[in-house]
């Protein structure tokens, strides 16, 4: 293990000038490129040789693009109520004492093809003796807690469980055969503990992760969020790529260097003809004004006054169309981006009524997602992709 005052060595520096000159150059720091080629962020032009890894249908008659199109109120909504058992105390906000529950009965309307209402009985039926393997952060757990509520219902209580197994916890429906799997990894790669208990982020190591992941049939994958926290709340202190320990690098640059390595692994250890691979796309937040942007907001927004992608967009599309296996890229951001009326805000634990009257004393959550909710659609949208 390198020493983690060992200075950086030349040939780094080096590069690392040039990445700030093209920086400095282009205006902002989005700009910085892979391996020599520092246009390919920018170039939206190659959109179209993405297809095999967009969120797309197709019936007989046309190819339908799932991520576009408004969201419909509809009363019939939601499938389940905040007393599954499967919810975590922080998403459950009606339990918690939010006032109003318009938020549930939203259902996203695809502009050129309809959504298929979840069926929990047909989904299971299509999974059985299959296992569904859910990977990354706490938003990837937010999305899991959602399947595993639109599918218990119909088990018999007798006919399900959950087990645990270190980083992951699975929900089994016993009479299918079929397992709903969490497993915690928000920065798919390695983090670990170094000399002097320095925390240390090796951007090409996966296996300590990856171990958990083989032999499932249907992978869902989200990375995002962890790699753009503050320094404040950063969760390493160095990047480690090979022998060489690193102080500062772009957040996108590190995370088109983890996302390669999780592409690496998934083109040399799976099989397409045994396994389905989705990628999920980031789940925007609502964090502006210190997280109280989505405080009291009931109804979602009816477009956006300006088109916005994402870096950890482009790097995603960009790792993906460089990969051999097909990956689908199930795109959530911009229909969950007109959702600011979908997260917990101060409804993340249950108060007493002396509490709810001095609701500013508390944290305002615009990152995670109240169930049921969003994170349903998203689900409605995996069933139609499988």
């Amino acid at each position: 293990m390198a020493d983690p005052s060992r200075p950086i060595r030349p040939h780094l520096f080096l590069l690392f000038s040039l990445f700030f000159f093209l920086c400095f150059f282009n205006g902002k720091s989005s700009h910085f490129g892979i391996e020599n080629d520092f246009t390919w962020l920018l170039d939206d032009d190659e959109d179209d040789k993405l297809d095999i890894v967009q969120t797309r249908i197709t019936d007989s008659r046309r190819r339908c693009d799932l991520s576009v199109g408004k969201w419909v109120y509809d009363p019939s909504y939601p499938l389940y109520d905040s007393t599954c058992p499967y919810l975590s105390t922080a998403v459950t906000c009606q339990k918690n004492g939010r006032p109003d529950s318009d938020y549930q009965k939203w259902k996203w309307k695809p502009r050129d093809c309809s959504l298929p209402r979840f069926d929990a009985l047909k989904f299971l039926g299509k999974m059985r003796r299959k296992r569904i393997l859910l990977v990354g952060d706490s938003i990837m757990r937010n999305q899991w807690e959602s399947l595993v509520c639109l599918v218990q219902g119909v088990v018999p209580i007798g006919s399900k469980k959950v087990t645990y197994n270190g980083i992951s916890v699975a929900f089994h429906a016993l009479d299918f055969e079929t397992t709903i799997e969490f497993c915690w990894a928000p920065l798919l790669v390695e983090l670990k503990i170094g000399p002097e208990n320095k925390r240390i982020l090796h951007l090409d190591l996966i296996e300590e992760n990856a171990r958990y992941w083989r032999g499932a049939d249907i992978l869902v994958f989200d990375s995002a969020h962890w790699w753009t926290h503050s320094e404040k709340w950063s969760s390493w202190d160095y990047y480690m790529e090979g022998k060489y320990l690193i102080k500062e690098m772009n957040p996108m640059l590190a995370y088109q260097k983890g996302l390669s390595t999780w592409a690496r692994w998934v083109d040399l250890n799976l099989d397409p003809r045994q396994t389905r691979v989705i990628f999920r796309s980031m789940s925007p937040r609502h964090n502006r004004e210190n997280g109280w942007k989505c405080y009291k907001q009931k109804t979602p927004l009816a477009f956006f006054s300006h088109k916005h992608v994402p870096e950890q967009m482009l790097v995603v599309k960009e790792v993906l169309r460089r990969m051999r296996f097909p990956v689908y890229l199930q795109d959530i951001t911009a229909m969950s981006g007109l959702r600011r009326d979908g997260h917990p805000s101060v409804y993340r634990k249950a108060m007493d009524q002396k509490e709810r009257q001095h609701l500013r004393d508390f944290s305002s959550d615009c990152s995670h997602w109240c169930l049921p909710g969003v994170p349903d659609l998203w689900n409605e949208m995996l069933n139609a992709l499988l």
